[in-house]
């Protein structure tokens, strides 16, 4: 068990006058299952690195342990072959009988490691990567965003590992993974970290009582502010007209005043503007404390929807409905049967490759909303129908099509470029990115993007597929709050256990 400190960390990128880390102190315990919080584009990734040494910076850090990080980056070379054999390249010291047996605890074959990787599912990949990063002995590990694009089941084996583990930061925005399996939580706040013992559920309580508190402080002290303006404003005319007085005297108006009214006179306005300097201070202490106070609060601003309501009760039926591809040996799903009623929210639901994403595109191409008029080849069988004159906003799960800036972005899908930006604004994403292109934007700034643009859509029916990966807790949970007031009808497809049992009214489950 030893300490990683960080002293007077200062870091950003060259070119930026934006500071990612600006003197920044804290310690945490090697021991430790530390969860790392906060808002997209904050630095959690950029912290990862330095303290992988990639990237230089003012300050120090210090450490008695060797750092390994989780996904490892891998060739298109390497991609095309198996995990067994390219194992040495990436960590020579790598033993195979370890990853094996870290293996058999994530509930996987060791036969995969003698597939080629491309052909693994994500979860495999996953599995295969976490296997081979806990083989390594005395070693601190950084894992990066470990379950996005995972399956349920998939997500719960990674939780299960995780939660024997220890010696670990988990970069994650999945609330019941933070839950079970971190004992402390390292907090990239709006101006300052912090770090506290606990999970996310004891954060986040103690965090919501320590912004109530503040924001009564702020109350309290924004009221005693406007009482010391208004006595001191008072004080000071009374001061300006007894100032006044001490010069010149008029034998009619001043009759009562004798040889020593002057300098009585200048005493008392002596004493009144003495008062009126310490009460001046007392505001500008009032003030700074109360600017203290409410630095860290992520005030969530409530977004807004504008939700057609299509005059058809039933959008989207099928019946016996089943799904493949082209020259496949077999059918991604048979006999699937829902109907979409108005005001449903459905979620799809099950493991990676059961075609739930590819049900969706089935359905767009019915619609002829497919983004770009894009035609995909499938079969299929059974009965789809769609109601005519049904708009729809439609988020990809995929983000690498986002090419250029924001303006162009808004010129290319008639976007008002003001509005769209103040979305953005307030999901968390910082003006500074606006000047970027969106290929240097974090992927859940990307993701940002797509979210946005579907919000900025009237529309009668929102499909998204798998709209939180990367997305920061506090816009899930900004997510949750707009899409509960504005009930729209929805078909999603997302693996996060805690946003679905909030906003799913059906949940249909595809089996391979």
């Amino acid at each position: 068990m030893s300490q990683i400190t960080v002293n007077d960390l200062t870091f950003y990128y060259e070119g930026s006058d934006h500071h990612i880390f600006e003197k920044v102190s804290f310690s945490i315990d090697t021991n430790w299952k530390l969860g790392f919080i906060g808002r997209n584009g904050k630095g959690k990734t950029t912290f990862l690195n330095l303290l992988l040494g990639k990237l230089e910076y003012r300050g120090t850090i210090t450490a008695s342990v060797l750092f390994d990080y989780f996904p490892y980056l891998l060739s298109p070379e390497m991609m095309e072959r198996c995990a067994a054999d390219f194992v040495e390249e990436i960590r020579p010291d790598c033993e195979s009988w370890k990853i094996m047996c870290e293996l058999q605890k994530l509930d996987a074959d060791a036969e995969i490691l003698y597939r080629p990787f491309r052909t693994l599912s994500h979860g495999e990949r996953t599995k295969v990567m976490l296997a081979i990063l806990f083989s390594r002995d005395n070693a601190f590990l950084l894992i990066d965003e470990p379950t996005d694009h995972l399956d349920w089941e998939s997500r719960e084996a990674v939780k299960q590992y995780l939660i024997k583990k220890r010696g670990f930061i988990l970069v994650s925005h999945d609330r019941d993974l933070l839950d079970a399996c971190i004992d402390h939580v390292l907090v990239l706040n709006r101006y300052s970290i912090e770090v506290q013992s606990g999970n996310f559920s004891s954060w986040w309580e103690n965090k919501s009582r320590k912004d109530a508190f503040s924001k009564m402080e702020n109350d309290k002290h924004k009221k005693e502010i406007r009482h010391l303006k208004v006595a001191s404003r008072r004080a000071r005319q009374w001061a300006d007209k007894n100032e006044d007085r001490k010069i010149g005297i008029d034998p009619i108006k001043d009759h009562d005043r004798g040889c020593g009214a002057r300098p009585y006179i200048g005493g008392k306005t002596k004493k009144m503007q003495s008062r009126i300097k310490q009460m001046e201070n007392r505001i500008e202490r009032e003030i700074e404390e109360k600017e203290g106070l409410l630095k860290d609060i992520e005030e969530p601003v409530e977004l807004k929807l504008s939700p057609l309501c299509h005059k058809k009760e039933v959008l989207i039926s099928l019946s016996d409905y089943g799904l493949g591809y082209e020259k496949a040996e077999k059918r991604l799903f048979q006999h699937l049967n829902f109907t979409l009623h108005r005001g449903d929210r459905m979620f799809l639901h099950g493991g990676n490759g059961c075609g739930k994403s590819s049900l969706i595109k089935a359905i767009l191409m019915h619609m002829e909303a497919m983004p770009g008029g894009r035609q995909i080849k499938i079969e299929e069988e059974g009965k789809l129908e769609t109601v005519s004159g049904l708009t729809v906003s439609y988020i990809d799960q995929d983000t690498s099509f986002l090419r250029g800036n924001v303006s162009g972005f808004c010129a290319a899908r008639d976007l008002d470029e003001s509005l769209f930006c103040a979305i953005l604004r307030q999901l968390g994403v910082e003006r500074i990115q606006f000047m970027k292109n969106m290929e240097d934007f974090s992927q859940g700034q990307k993701k940002k993007v797509l979210i946005a643009a579907s919000l900025m859509t009237e529309a009668h029916l929102y499909i998204w597929d798998e709209p939180l990966n990367y997305i920061d807790i506090f816009s899930r949970i900004q997510l949750e709050n707009l899409l509960l007031k504005y009930k729209p009808t929805m078909l999603v497809v997302e693996h996060d256990v805690r946003f679905r049992e909030q906003i799913a009214t059906k949940t249909v489950c595809l089996k391979i």
